[in-house]
């Protein structure tokens, strides 16, 4: 089972980045909970927002109203949408699904 996050990059204050998490190599694995993380610079690694099999959704309180989670059943794909990003929101992104892990995209927000 692999899962590869994409979507990462450089953005100013204000600006939308959207991240992907493709799974592959378990259709089952896909049907799991899955879960974005961020690590900030010297910071422990912290869930920003999970959506479960039947597309329910919550979010870190911050990240609320201008993150939107979401999933593609079809492409074994998951999404995270980031709106109005913040300096504050500069980390690496990883994504989750049970005891697996992506490899973290960056994600840098220039004030």
């Amino acid at each position: 089972v692999q899962l590869q996050a994409s979507g990462g990059g450089l953005v100013q204050a204000g600006g939308s980045l959207r991240l992907s998490c493709v799974v592959s190599g378990s259709a089952e694995i896909f049907s799991n909970q899955m879960y974005w993380y961020r690590q900030a610079p010297g910071k422990l690694r912290e869930l920003v927002a999970d959506i479960t099999s039947d597309d329910k959704t919550s979010y870190k309180s911050t990240a609320k109203g201008r993150f939107i989670i979401s999933r593609d059943n079809a492409k074994n794909t998951g999404y995270l949408q980031m709106n109005s990003l913040k300096p504050e929101d500069t980390g690496l992104y990883y994504c989750n699904i049970k005891q697996y892990w992506g490899q973290g995209t960056l994600v840098t927000v220039s004030s």
